[in-house]
């Protein structure tokens, strides 16, 4: 039996226009220095940077903003953060950027990231301190969850995804743990990652119960689904600037499709025109998809 044709994205203007949608994201903030370089230093060798910014991002922010600029609507965002200069110069940057702020203050200090972007526009992230993640026993206000049609999570304990739960569609990235995600053993509607990044891989009867929909991202290539086979990803016509948040601004568009009622294939095309999107620009924010309902 052949092997069925790979989705092809549909053109956002054959997509839903998207309903009003409460939407929020539990996860994690890194400050990130961007650096921008003609190829990535050698050992032993001095280069010089063509252009540097600094950004409070990591993959709960970006999803959270990525959402934001989707439904045009302030998101919840449940988060952890340094009680530290950097942490509240952070949670400054979030809410400008359209974010409903929840903190969990910690003694730890912010965690910072520095990654550089080649001419191709790859990054490569190097992390420094440890990832905070907001805990169920936090004082936030978990009970708003109930109300929202869609929760994306990038970083939780396992009592908190029983919370997350509450809302109609839940999505999270194997990012969370994989430990975490069995000890919470919540019904998934949907695990999102890439099958390049080793930390994000998970496979079939690791988890229980089994999520709904897997997906696999592959960059370029676009990726696989579980149901349903590979996808690809929209055709370009112009060169990659940087690649830093365009996962996590596919996940947030998954996610928007589905706690919208879209189809599996609907959501996961607004998702590739998401991901897309955001590497026409310098950093996570700089080029991400905007709609309105």
């Amino acid at each position: 039996m052949p092997a069925a044709e790979p989705l092809r994205p549909f053109d956002l203007t054959r997509l839903p226009p998207l309903p009003a949608l409460k939407l929020a994201v539990i996860g994690h903030v890194e400050v990130v220095s961007f650096i921008q370089v003609e190829t990535l230093p050698q050992p032993g060798t001095i280069s010089h940077a063509l252009h540097a910014h600094e950004a409070a991002a990591g993959g709960g922010a970006v999803v959270a903003v990525q959402m934001a600029r989707l439904v045009g609507a302030d998101v919840p965002f449940f988060t952890a953060l340094g009680d530290d200069a950097l942490g509240h110069q952070a949670a400054t940057s979030l809410r400008d950027l359209g974010l409903e702020l929840h903190v969990a203050w910690r003694s730890a200090p912010t965690r910072r990231a520095v990654t550089f972007i080649d001419g191709n526009g790859e990054r490569t992230i190097t992390v420094i301190g440890e990832r905070l993640t907001p805990l169920a026993s936090d004082r936030l206000p978990w009970e708003q969850l109930a109300a929202m049609a869609g929760v994306f999570v990038t970083a939780a304990d396992a009592r908190a995804l029983p919370r997350a739960r509450a809302a109609r569609v839940l999505a999270a990235t194997p990012r969370v743990r994989l430990p975490v995600l069995q000890e919470a053993a919540v019904s998934l509607d949907a695990l999102i990652g890439s099958a390049l990044d080793p930390g994000e891989r998970t496979r079939v009867g690791d988890l229980s119960p089994e999520p709904r929909l897997r997906i696999a991202t592959e960059g370029s290539r676009g990726g696989s689904r579980i149901p349903g086979g590979r996808f690809l990803a929209p055709e370009r016509g112009q060169p990659v600037v940087d690649t830093y948040g365009a996962g996590d601004s596919f996940a947030a568009g998954v996610t928007t499709g589905l706690a919208a009622g879209w189809s599996v294939e609907e959501a996961i095309s607004l998702g590739c025109h998401c991901g897309s999107a955001c590497l026409d620009g310098a950093g996570p924010y700089g080029a991400q998809l905007r709609l309105s309902p």
